[in-house]
């Protein structure tokens, strides 16, 4: 069998621990550029020292870095002083973060984070560690990449995270 016709092996992830550990796999894997939704930025979506170290990575790969996030509540983040806001504050060149304005892009509630090697992680509920994973499928995450860049246009900047230089 051609490698490139294989089935693509798609992972159930079904608690914390697994998806925590998707996750750090997919940015593992990732060269320059992620693309992560993720509604409501909680203590446990990339807050670890590992996901810290690997987001520090992709966004100093060189020129062609790019890490673009969407979340509903950047203001909330901020309050709880998470550690990713703290990066894109320090990197606002290459990681970008976003607030969709339109109510119908406002109601989505999945959660998802696509990598430029194929992979991705997606959460039909944001609030439930319950979803899927393929390390490589990009039939399966082009998708969730149109949604993404769809969402991405209509959205605005969150200039609530710029950081102020006193």
């Amino acid at each position: 069998m051609d490698p490139a016709s294989a089935p693509k092996e798609t992972l159930s992830v079904d608690s914390q621990d697994e998806l925590a550990s998707a996750r750090l796999t997919l940015l593992r894997q990732a060269r320059y550029r992620l693309a992560i939704y993720q509604p409501l930025l909680t203590a446990n979506a990339f807050n670890s020292a590992d996901d810290i170290a690997e987001l520090r990575r992709i966004a100093s790969s060189g020129r062609n870095a790019s890490i673009r996030i969407l979340l509903h509540d950047p203001q909330a983040a901020l309050r709880e002083s998470h550690r990713l806001i703290a990066l894109a504050q320090r990197l606002p060149s290459v990681i970008s973060i976003r607030v969709p304005v339109e109510e119908h892009d406002l109601g989505y509630g999945s959660a998802f984070l696509l990598n430029d090697a194929g992979g991705y992680v997606f959460q039909p509920d944001a609030q439930r560690p319950q979803g899927r994973s393929a390390v490589e499928d990009r039939s399966s995450q082009a998708p969730l990449s149109q949604h993404f860049d769809e969402v991405w246009e209509r959205a605005e900047r969150a200039t609530a995270l710029q950081s102020l230089d006193l």
